[in-house]
């Protein structure tokens, strides 16, 4: 049975119109004005209501193990969460032990992703490179629907990798049309400061963001781009959060090197000041890179008015306070994530639809249009379009509501949005053509989502 949206005011990234969308085996079938249900297909009176299509995540960490414990939402609660937020799709992440076949590591994170309410892609970790190293970065691209690879430039004892190999990953990805994330911070840096703070007693949350200074983010960022314009691999900079490396993007992108950088609303809404908060409360705040002090802020919200920041994501990586205490007395031990999959659409347009930093077109494209095109969904995601699929954020621009630990969907018992305001939410969700929330309530069950098999970037 197909679902027919009536009288929604229908808002894309280059285009705005009031219709009617018949959603039929999980596509969109026919736009157009006083559509008659046909088959008995349910319908869907969207007066009043905006509709967008369904916003894209490409940076979530569900079930990810990190300093001996995993994160509190696994798929089946961190995608309830995300459907709930007007999030339709959601990219994670597969990191390969070191020496271990990328294809199999591949495969176990499947099993664990089945239980998916949502959609859901794998971005795959470059842990070391070796003699098979490019023949599974082939095989992850052609064979599996992967065509996009992490690394990392801190983590040198666990996930990071070395400037030689790195060099050797961007080479492969380039030939092979695939894309590159990075995680940009100078670790072998940080680690010399954390050790020198822990080993003088400065050892409170705080202390985590002092040891990882902006300019260590900005060397390895300005590093990053430039050994992407050597290599020519396309290159996609995850959770930027401070003025200097927005900087270095943007001066990348002027010599023409095909880079572009996220950020997330954690960086954009907060400043440091979270971490001086009484009885180990900053520790909620601890996430890597840090918050930054007030003030870059602001230089964020311009880098994505000029297009240098492309994406808002959420690096959606959530501990209990439980799981933070492991370093109450050692700010090195605190697993580093928060929440933010449930808020993300909120919180961006609240905060930038809402202040006039963005419009409703710009909005859309941040959340959903532009990670679809970056991570090749696009126009199956990201699009309100015949043949697209029919995920579909039903909009309701006038409620409200105050964000609290006590009411959201995280498995995580602290909100560092806590008391935040918002106003703008879904009132309904469609994924695949089925309505799976409507009015607070999770209509889909664990299972109702599906990997997805993506292509090499050919769309910019």
């Amino acid at each position: 049975m197909g679902l027919l949206l009536r009288n929604g005011t229908m808002i894309t990234a280059d285009r705005r119109w009031t219709g009617d969308l018949r959603c039929r085996d999980g596509r969109i079938a026919e736009l157009g004005d006083e559509l008659e249900p046909v088959d008995g297909e349910a319908t869907f009176d969207a007066t009043g209501l905006l509709v967008f299509p369904g916003g894209v995540d490409p940076h979530v960490h569900l079930s990810l193990l990190v300093a001996g414990t995993v994160s509190a939402d696994d798929f089946a609660s961190g995608s309830a969460a995300a459907l709930a937020g007007g999030t339709t799709t959601l990219i994670d992440f597969v990191h390969p032990e070191r020496g271990e076949s990328f294809v199999s590591a591949l495969d176990a994170r499947l099993l664990e992703a089945e239980r998916s309410l949502v959609d859901y892609g794998l971005h795959l970790g470059v842990t070391w490179w070796g003699d098979g190293t490019a023949e599974e970065m082939r095989r992850c691209v052609l064979e599996e629907g992967v065509p996009s690879f992490k690394v990392y430039l801190a983590y040198k004892g666990t996930v990071g990798i070395d400037d030689r190999d790195l060099v050797q990953v961007m080479a492969e990805a380039r030939t092979l049309g695939a894309t590159i994330l990075v995680h940009a911070e100078h670790g072998e840096i940080i680690e010399l400061l954390r050790d020198r703070m822990a080993l003088a007693g400065l050892t409170a949350p705080r202390y985590h963001a002092l040891s990882r200074p902006p300019e260590t983010e900005e060397e390895a960022t300005a590093r990053m781009a430039m050994l992407a314009g050597l290599t020519g691999a396309t290159t996609y900079v995850v959770h930027v959060t401070c003025a200097e490396a927005a900087a270095a993007i943007a001066r990348a992108r002027e010599r023409g090197v095909e880079i572009v950088g996220e950020t997330c609303p954690q960086y954009l809404l907060l400043d440091d000041a979270v971490y001086d908060r009484p009885d180990f409360a900053g520790a909620a705040f601890v996430v890597s890179p840090p918050i930054r002090p007030r003030g870059h802020q602001t230089a964020l919200w311009k880098a994505l008015a000029a297009g240098t920041l492309q994406v808002v994501a959420t690096d959606h990586c959530p501990f209990t306070q439980a799981q933070k205490a492991a370093g109450r007395d050692d700010f090195r031990r605190i697993p580093g994530g928060a929440a933010g999959i449930e808020h993300r659409l909120s919180l961006l347009w609240t905060f930038g639809v809402g202040t006039g930093r963005i419009d409703a077109h710009r909005f859309v494209d941040l959340v959903s249009t532009r990670p679809a095109k970056l991570f090749g969904l696009y126009p199956r995601k990201g699009a309100i379009a015949v043949g697209s699929d029919a995920d579909l954020v039903l909009w309701d621009p006038g409620a409200t509501a105050t964000i609290s630990a006590a009411t959201h969907r995280h498995r995580n018992d602290a909100s560092i949005y806590e008391g935040f305001e918002i106003e703008g939410a879904p009132a309904a969700v469609v994924a695949r053509g089925e309505l799976r929330y409507r009015d607070g309530q999770i209509l889909a069950e664990p299972g109702s989502g599906r990997f997805l098999v993506r292509q090499p970037n050919l769309v910019r």
